[in-house]
Formats: C-alpha cells, structure tokens, sequence
C-alpha cells in the first residue's frame, strides 16, 4: 500500500495535498483497496463551506456506501468532474486522477492536526 510522505492524512482515511493556500482532497489507497469496486461518488458543490471533519460527499462500492469528510476546515473551489463518468479512478489513482475536491483553507493551521505518512502507516497497520 502507498503512503505519500509528501501528503497530510485523516484518521478517516481521506488525504491532503498542500497547494499554497488551498489543499487537494482524496481518499487513501488503504480506503479504496477496503471499499472494493467504486461504482459512485457524490462531492460537494463549488462554493460550499465545509468545518473540519464535516460529512461532505458519498463513495459507494460494490461492498458498501461510505462517507466522505473533509480534513480540513475551507471552501470548496473545485470537484473532480471526471469521477461522474469514471468513479473508478478512485481505485486505479488515488493519489492522482481520482483526486475529490479542492479547498481553500479557512485556517491552514488546521492541516497540523493530520498525520503524516509514517503517523497514518502506523495508524492503519496497528
């Protein structure tokens, strides 16, 4: 399983790439490889206003439904319209094309409370 070192991560399995003031918001590879099969991603509207750890979106698999929160406290500046017709790059592309939403920060203090790499490695394989 990869664990970017140069990424934030959630304990509910969602990851932050830092891009100046804004963040890029994903699922790990250790959340999609346990979801199986996406068939179907729901994301937030531009615009939206989202608090840290708030419910923000919907990925449903083969296996189950699971939702979506957000790491961090921002407003939604971009969504990922690819995941519409091709829900399946959360599987083959975590970290890259299957990308979720972009933020920017309302507090970018509010990224040193996510785990680093080694912090979520840890996390996922105690």
């Amino acid at each position: 399983m990869e664990f970017p070192a140069e990424l934030r991560y959630s304990r509910e399995h969602e990851w932050l790439r830092l891009d100046g003031d804004e963040g890029v918001i994903g699922i790990t590879d250790f959340a999609q490889d346990s979801l199986g099969d996406v068939v179907y991603v729901a994301v937030p509207e531009v615009g939206a206003v989202l608090g840290a750890d708030d419910q923000c979106g919907e990925i449903e698999s083969t296996k189950s439904v699971s939702d979506l929160y957000s790491p961090v406290a921002g407003t939604v500046v971009a969504v990922n319209e690819a995941l519409a017709a091709a829900p399946e790059l959360l599987n083959s592309d975590p970290y890259g094309e299957g990308w979720i939403v972009r933020v920017r920060f309302a507090d970018p203090s509010g990224v040193d409370a996510l785990l680093d790499a080694d912090a979520y490695r840890a996390y996922v394989e105690g």
